[in-house]
């Protein structure tokens, strides 16, 4: 039996556990495509720019199809969604097989292949891991998202060498044919999801509107940015890792397709050895320090990588270095989970996404324009001397400890009474919130409403102003402005634990302000249909508990 504080906790749960184990087969074909890809590139070319564009070319993806796919992910269905990516991509790598078998690939068309493999990832991914969330409860969402790294990297400890002895036997196509059948398991995991869905209050938002939102979110809030801000150089530094491994193998140990499985194995192993050492390192270090420390781990090793002419030398030093890299990749991306509310969790997991993909991809053409005019290891030792210096930014932009329950969403909200005849389309939408406070706590008052400006503009509102009576010098209104009162309501329901509690912190009556009286209104825009006399204007009725 799997014990409740167990690290493998999770795999208690039928659902989880399912995705988990097929998930290993589709890491599994990914890191052998990887393989194939690279020394495909190293024959056709064997230009160290070109060599490390495969890789960027399987990451850009990312950095323009995340955020997109993120608001699919919170708007449909994840279940039918995950079905539609996986088939696609599974018909896509059918295809590149054929052209590889008949002999047509050219280095141009192996990047727009990686380019389209990394495309389906990328709009995969923030759609796979949202839905953990619906797969594991709250206390082991930490655990799962720890356990989808793991499984990563045990992939890792053994693709790149299978991968390379594929090549080494059969060539590349035989590496790019496996890819494409360990698509199905993973298809047919979803297709096997019973997904248990509540009907929902609203209608979903149109896709433009829900890609605003997102970004919005995230725009307003300070501790994700700050992780998506160092997630994004640590891509950026630590792009050579994996783009110029193959010329390692080639350059550096003169070594063959296998040397090349051989070194990403070792960083895989590496891996795996991080991700079951992580919880007794979460354990006994700090966050901020952790990640500060294992970004340092993982410069040092890059560099010592450079210098290193023995494989067995390359092997520890990558052990080292993957153990470190999956433990700091884990950190961020739990911080961003456990940040982020239910409704824009796919969003999220998206930002992450295109914020070290990113970076990855700019990253390896930075140091494969470095390997191509100064050698392969200089790039690498470049590579590697950046992460160092990334590893102390931390003092600047520090990573957020973990959010408990706080980011749950409390529960519905009901709507407020009208006394109009009003559709979800119908807008803007004004809220007036008056409060009475003394005078005294003026200044300490509007500090805190910053916060809470914050919270309404994250959740969906386009305007927010907060002014003084000149008279009254004691009464304070707060104005927030929505679209439409379909997005006034959603905004409602969007509402976190930990965002009511501030609110009420600031607002409750008996704290700095007491909350007067809540007026909302339907503005009337000149010339609209709604503003003719026989239509009946007025203001909608307040209700709800004052939250605005």
């Amino acid at each position: 039996m799997l014990q409740a504080d167990s690290a493998y906790a999770p795999l208690r749960h039928v659902v989880f556990r399912r995705v988990w184990l097929a998930s290993l087969f589709s890491y599994f074909g990914f890191l052998i495509n990887g393989v194939g890809a690279g020394w495909a590139m190293t024959e056709l070319s064997g230009d160290p720019k070109d060599v490390a564009l495969v890789q960027g070319a399987m990451m850009l993806p990312f950095m323009l199809f995340a955020i997109p796919a993120g608001a699919i992910s919170d708007t449909y269905d994840r279940r039918k969604v995950g079905i539609t990516v996986l088939s696609i991509a599974f018909l896509v790598a059918a295809v590149f097989v054929s052209i590889v078998a008949l002999g047509w690939i050219t280095p141009l068309l192996l990047l727009v292949f990686c380019f389209l493999f990394g495309s389906a990832n990328a709009v995969f991914a923030p759609n796979h891991q949202a839905s953990v969330i619906e797969q594991v409860p709250s206390a082991d969402l930490p655990g799962a998202v720890a356990l989808g790294s793991v499984g990563f990297n045990l992939a890792r400890s053994v693709g790149p060498a299978v991968g390379g002895l594929l090549v080494a036997l059969f060539g590349s196509v035989s590496a790019f044919a496996v890819n494409a059948v360990c698509y199905l398991p993973m298809l047919l995991a979803f297709v096997t999801w019973k997904r248990e869905l509540a009907k929902p209050r609203f209608p979903p938002e149109h896709l433009s509107s829900a890609i605003m939102s997102g970004l919005r979110y995230v725009n307003n809030s300070p501790p994700i940015r700050n992780v998506l801000a160092r997630c994004m150089m640590i891509g950026v530094a630590g792009g050579g890792i994996v783009a110029l491994m193959p010329l390692v193998a080639k350059d550096i140990l003169e070594g063959g397709p296998g040397t090349y499985g051989f070194l990403l194995g070792a960083f895989g192993v590496g891996a795996v050895s991080g991700g079951i050492l992580l919880p007794f390192m979460r354990s006994h270090f700090a966050k901020e320090f952790h990640i500060s420390m294992g970004t340092g781990i993982v410069g040092v090793a890059v560099v010592m990588l450079a210098a290193s002419k023995l494989e067995a030398v390359s092997f520890l030093i990558l052990v080292v270095g993957g153990a470190a890299w999956l433990q700091v990749l884990t950190l961020l991306q739990v911080a961003i989970q456990t940040r982020a509310p239910r409704w824009v969790s796919g969003r999220a997991i998206a930002c992450y996404h295109a914020a070290m993909a990113g970076g990855i991809a700019c990253g390896s053409w930075i140091w494969g324009t470095v390997a191509q005019q100064h050698g392969t290891a200089i790039g690498v030792a470049a590579s590697g001397g950046a992460l160092i210096v990334v590893a102390l930014l931390g003092r600047w932009l520090p990573t957020p400890p973990d959010s408990d329950h706080a980011n749950e969403n409390v529960a519905d909200i009901a709507d407020p009474e009208v006394m109009l005849e009003i559709r979800d389309r119908s807008g803007p939408i004004v809220v007036e919130i008056e409060y009475a406070l003394d005078p005294s706590r003026a200044r300490e008052f509007f500090d805190e409403m910053l916060e809470v400006k914050r919270i309404r503009k994250r959740n969906g509102a386009y305007g927010w102003t907060l002014t003084r009576d000149t008279v009254a010098t004691d009464r304070w209104v707060e104005r927030i402005v929505y679209p439409t009162w379909g997005d006034y309501l959603r905004r409602r329901n969007r509402m976190t634990v930990g965002e009511l509690s501030t609110i009420e912190r600031v607002t409750n009556s008996g704290a700095i302000a007491r909350r007067v009286e809540v007026r909302r209104f339907l503005e009337m825009l000149v010339g609209s249909p709604a503003s003719a006399p026989e239509h009946d204007v007025g203001k909608v009725l307040s209700g709800g508990g004052g939250l605005g």
